[in-house]
């Protein structure tokens, strides 16, 4: 998504509307206790920000558009200029927020985006795989995921969840309040987000919502065998599969949305049933099973589930897309969660689903309770032909949606975590190089390629763009198969490559990403009302961050994966988590926007799994090094 604010930016400065809105260790404590201590977020200095804006440019544009962006950056940062106004601008806001780029960046990335959420902003988490043998144990597991959850968000508004630290520095903590109890609400030009204290779930079953209050009367949670009478009445309750699934209307596009939203809400029992779900804790998704695949489809079907839920014949109606968090299971033993990004980030989410699927895995007690519960209440809807119509739409446009994705998912075990540690490498800056290095060789370019970083060192921080490509790492992934150069000589420039990553790594998370000092800039510029640079509508800006590969890692304690579509067309996003002794690897793009006779997909993530076993031979050849 990152991306995405990168080109929403590029269109402002071209003359398109701007909206603006107001490795990580445990330390046990309270999890907001170091909030206040926590820095605003920093503005980096403007000349060294020109500087490495230069330095970035380097290995992507020309040597006639360099020069040109040269003379640009030079004016821009001449002294008494523009770009010394602006930077006044931007730390006088600074040094009287909080956080001088949360909001906006929530605002242009999330909100103002009239994408539909699916596969563009929501991402999902697959559980480790189940098996039932009956419907009640189903059932049981779906109460389990449920207690699991709720003591996790127990843990958040107690205050009792431990302190998160990077570097020696404690962590902002803010995003944990917003996963669960939140819901974006659509609007007509923006969507808002709504925070609540309910005490109840909903429950979706064959796309009928259920209200599920949690809570006994005497305040403490239900237990699971009282979780399990109750879901047993929801799913007795609705066998019917011939309903309409009112869920599938939060697929479309947000204006398409906010318009049958609208009228969904006209209708008082209509609009009561929709608050319900938007107030509720999370939204619990109880799907039916599908037809088998083979064990090698297993894993990318399952992560389409997650993200989508298959189509409007399957489950993609049976779900509340805009809900914070979503927790799915499936009959036949598929389970995860889809959580909306624009309440959290990723490893926010997956610090959840770890807990979640560690909590699976405890041995089950039995704490059965004689107080009498409340039957789930049945939400209604009420259907207008205009309703209909809108239905039958979201159903066409999700079809098309789904059948888009390609997602395409391998494990590559022929070494991990423990094979790059004895080499004292990074296996997170060395994936970085692999996927450049695999761009490089499949499409014969090179290619932006953005890493986010978090801000959380710093009061309300979200996320950043690490910029992985730099001169150092070109001249790595152009050597690599250059038969006339020595694999020391390789080696020598593979550690240059991945210490410039590193460096600008460590950059960007102490707040001095270039990225986020242009997008301040730019801000200030329009709400001052000064023409936009010249720096800024330069083709050389729309090159430096229009990028073409988006990745992240994001690793699980407990055999989670995550998941995530591409958010653009053209775009190829890579997810990797490196362990011990294999790497999980996923590529996602748009089929309609592949642009080679291959799926990017599928060439992508062949072209990974070559450019990391042959970066391994490197190194073995080179030093003697052992698997």
């Amino acid at each position: 998504m990152l991306r995405v604010y990168s080109r929403a930016l590029v269109k402002v400065v071209m003359g398109k509307p701007w909206h603006l809105v107001k490795p990580v260790s445990v330390v046990a404590g309270r999890n907001l206790s170091q909030q206040k201590g926590l820095p605003r977020l920093p503005v980096p200095p403007l000349q060294q920000s020109c500087e490495l804006y230069l330095h970035f440019l380097e290995p992507i544009l020309e040597l006639d558009e360099l020069q040109r962006a040269t003379e640009l950056v030079e004016e821009f940062q001449k002294a008494g200029g523009v770009g010394e106004r602006l930077q006044r601008d931007l730390e006088r806001v600074a040094s009287n927020t909080d956080n001088w780029l949360t909001e906006h960046w929530m605002k242009i990335l999330y909100l103002d985006c009239r994408k539909p959420v699916v596969n563009n902003s929501n991402n999902g988490i697959l559980f480790p795989r189940m098996d039932f043998r009956d419907t009640q144990e189903y059932l049981r597991c779906a109460a389990r995921l449920i207690a699991a959850a709720l003591e996790f968000n127990t843990m958040i508004w107690s205050e009792i969840l431990p302190v998160k630290y990077m570097k020696g520095k404690p962590l902002c903590m803010k995003q944990y309040k917003q996963v669960m109890s939140s819901c974006r609400i659509p609007g007509l030009k923006t969507d808002s987000l709504l925070f609540s204290t309910g005490k109840h779930i909903t429950v979706v079953h064959n796309f009928q919502f259920f209200v599920l209050e949690v809570y006994n009367s005497d305040g403490t949670l239900l237990t699971i065998d009282q979780l399990c009478v109750q879901l047993e009445r929801i799913y007795n309750s609705s066998l019917q599969t011939d309903m309409e699934p009112f869920g599938i209307l939060t697929t479309e596009n947000r204006d398409n949305w906010s318009k049958s939203y609208m009228n969904l809400i006209k209708d008082e029992t209509n609009k009561a049933s929709v608050s319900a779900i938007q107030s509720s804790i999370f939204n619990l998704c109880l799907d039916g099973a599908m037809p088998p695949l083979s064990e090698e489809m297993y894993p990318s079907n399952a992560l389409h589930q997650i993200l989508h839920g298959g189509g409007s014949q399957w489950n993609s109606g049976n779900r509340w897309f805009d809900k914070g968090m979503q927790l799915i299971i499936r009959e036949d033993g598929i389970s995860g969660s889809n959580f909306s990004h624009v309440v959290a980030d990723g490893i926010v989410a997956m610090e959840v689903g770890d807990y979640v699927a560690a909590y699976l895995k405890k041995p089950q007690v039995m704490q059965s309770s004689m107080e009498p519960l409340p039957v789930p209440r049945k939400l209604h809807f009420n259907i207008t032909p205009e309703i209909k119509k809108d239905i039958e739409e979201a159903k066409q446009n999700m079809d098309i949606l789904t059948q888009d994705l390609d997602l395409k998912t391998s494990v590559f075990d022929h070494f991990g975590r423990n094979f790059l540690k004895a080499q004292k490498m990074s296996s997170d800056v060395f994936l970085q190089l692999a996927i450049q290095l695999a761009y490089y060789r499949t499409y014969q370019r090179l290619c932006p390629t953005m890493e986010p970083a978090t801000l959380r060192m710093f009061r309300l921080g979200r996320l950043c763009s690490i910029n992985s490509n730099s001169p150092a790492s070109a001249a790595f992934v152009k050597a690599f198969d250059d038969n006339k150069i020595q694999n020391s000589e390789k080696v020598n420039l593979l550690k240059k490559a991945m210490e410039a990553q590193r460096w600008h790594t460590n950059m960007a998370i102490n707040g001095q990403s270039i990225e986020t000092h242009w997008h301040g800039l730019i801000m200030m510029a329009i709400q001052e009302n000064i023409s936009m640079p010249d720096i800024f509508t330069d083709t050389s800006y729309t090159k430096a961050f229009d990028y073409g590969i988006s990745t992240s890692q994001v690793t699980s304690k407990n055999g989670c994966l995550p998941c995530c579509g591409p958010d653009e067309p053209g775009l190829i996003d890579i997810l990797y988590s490196v362990m011990d002794n294999h790497v999980d690897l996923e590529v996602s793009s748009f089929k309609s926007s592949n642009t080679c006779k291959e799926s990017n997909s599928d060439a992508m993530i062949r072209g990974m799994e070559d450019a990391l076993y042959d970066m391994r031979t490197m190194l073995v050849q080179s030093s003697g090094a052992k698997l």
